[in-house]
Order: structure tokens, then C-alpha cells, then sequence
């Protein structure tokens, strides 16, 4: 995961230090779960969800593999999950004026404002993501 992580083209991880392997297995062993999307054996795409902050602490798809529907398969697994859990309002925050973001606001994720690193905070509210996920095809 932290090879994918550290090969996207936005959202690009400027202090590597932030984020080590061990921060991921913290919030899957302790807060969360994560899935990953496997092509001959190598991961091309994870998300983690942090079920006790009720967000999506990361969605990352390797550069290659953007486009194919690993992004989407992902992000719809781990709303399901949070919401199947109990969680109310997921939240998340990205870049902004990426495709990432593009791809949240396409998602019908809220915009709820900057946060103080600068990163746009969306927010998805269950109703929401039930009426989106039942008009998808």
C-alpha cells in the first residue's frame, strides 16, 4: 500500500515521514479495516476507513490504473462498510482542485470547507450515499 501511496501524481506525500507502513496497520488493527485491489499479485489500488473517526483516511490508486474503475470499487466498499457500521456522516479531505477531488464531488460528496492544512474536507452523509449507491448502474 505504502509503494502505491508513494507513487501517485497528486496528493503527493511531501514529508514521507508523516505516513510510515506502521500508521497503516495502526488504523486497520486498531480503528478501521482496509481493502486493496490486486493485479498479478501486486496491489494497484487500497482505501482504509477509519471507523472511529468515521472517514477515509486513504484512497489511492497507482498512476496506471487510474481510470479502470479501481478508484470507484474501492471508495463504494468502504462507504458501505462505514455506513453498515453505524456511522452517520464519513468524512475525508483531499487536494484541492485534483481529480481526486473532481472524482468526490462526482461521488456526490458535500463540500464542508478548508481545513487549516489546506486540504478540501467533504463529507457523506448516509441518506446521501444510499440514494447515490441505488442510481448508480
Amino acid at each position: 500500500m505504502h509503494r502505491v501511496r508513494l507513487r501517485v501524481r497528486e496528493n503527493i506525500l511531501r514529508d514521507v515521514s508523516r505516513v510510515q507502513p506502521e500508521h497503516y496497520l495502526n488504523i486497520l488493527n486498531e480503528h478501521g479495516r482496509g481493502w486493496v485491489c490486486e493485479v498479478a499479485g501486486q496491489i494497484v489500488g487500497f482505501v482504509v476507513a477509519d471507523l472511529t473517526r468515521s472517514s477515509i483516511w486513504a484512497l489511492f490508486v497507482e498512476p496506471t490504473y487510474e481510470g479502470r474503475g479501481v478508484g470507484r470499487c474501492l471508495h463504494e466498499t468502504a462507504l458501505d462498510w462505514l455506513f453498515d457500521s453505524g456511522a452517520k456522516t464519513v468524512s475525508l479531505s483531499t487536494e484541492p482542485k485534483s481529480r481526486a477531488e473532481h472524482f468526490y464531488r462526482q461521488a456526490n460528496w458535500q463540500y464542508a470547507g478548508q481545513q487549516p492544512n489546506g486540504e478540501a474536507r467533504y463529507e457523506m452523509v448516509r441518506e446521501r450515499w444510499l440514494t447515490t449507491r441505488s442510481s448508480r448502474p
